[in-house]
C-alpha cells in the first residue's frame, strides 16, 4: 500500500516551531508499506521556525495577522500532486494544512472548531481517504484488509 503521511508524524522537525510529533507506534504499524513524507508548509515554502497559523472563514493567517492563504494553497496544492495516488493519507490532527474534521478556530486561542486543513479539504474533494494520527485503530484495520 502507498501512504501518504505528514513529514513530521515520522520525526521530520517541520513543524510551525521546529519540533516534531514522531509517532512510534504508527510508523511500526506502516513499516511494510510505501511511506510519501509530505508537509504543505514546507511546500509552501514557509521558513522553520515561523509564526503558527489558523484558518478563518476558509483564509488562512498568521498569528502575527498575515493573510498566507495563498502561500498556503500553493503548498497544498505541490503536496497533492506529490501523493495524488495514495491508497490513503494520514496527517497530523488539527494542522490548519492537514487537520481533519477538527482544526483550531483561527482566534490562537487554543479553541477546535469543527473543520479540514487546507491540504486535506483539497485531498478530500479529489476523493483520497484520509486519517489522523489519533486514528490508529482505523488505521490497522484499513491497512490489514
Amino acid at each position: 500500500m502507498k501512504i501518504g503521511i505528514s513529514a513530521c508524524l515520522l520525526g521530520y522537525e517541520y513543524r510551525y516551531d521546529g519540533s516534531h510529533r514522531k509517532n512510534e507506534e504508527l510508523i511500526k504499524l506502516l513499516e511494510k508499506h510505501e511511506l510519501i513524507p509530505i508537509c504543505p508548509e514546507i511546500s509552501s515554502g514557509f521558513s522553520i521556525p515561523h509564526d503558527p497559523i489558523e484558518l478563518k472563514d476558509g483564509k488562512a493567517f498568521m498569528s502575527n495577522g498575515a493573510d498566507v492563504s495563498d502561500k498556503l494553497m500553493k503548498g497544498s496544492l505541490i503536496s497533492y500532486e506529490r501523493i495524488r495516488d495514495c491508497d490513503l493519507l494520514i496527517l497530523k490532527s488539527k494542522s490548519p494544512s492537514c487537520g481533519y474534521k477538527k482544526i483550531y478556530d483561527g482566534s490562537f486561542s487554543g479553541k477546535l472548531i469543527d473543520g479540514n486543513g487546507m491540504f486535506t479539504s483539497i485531498c478530500l474533494e479529489n476523493g483520497l481517504k484520509v486519517f489522523t494520527d489519533d486514528d490508529i485503530g482505523s488505521i490497522k484495520g484499513y491497512t490489514d484488509r
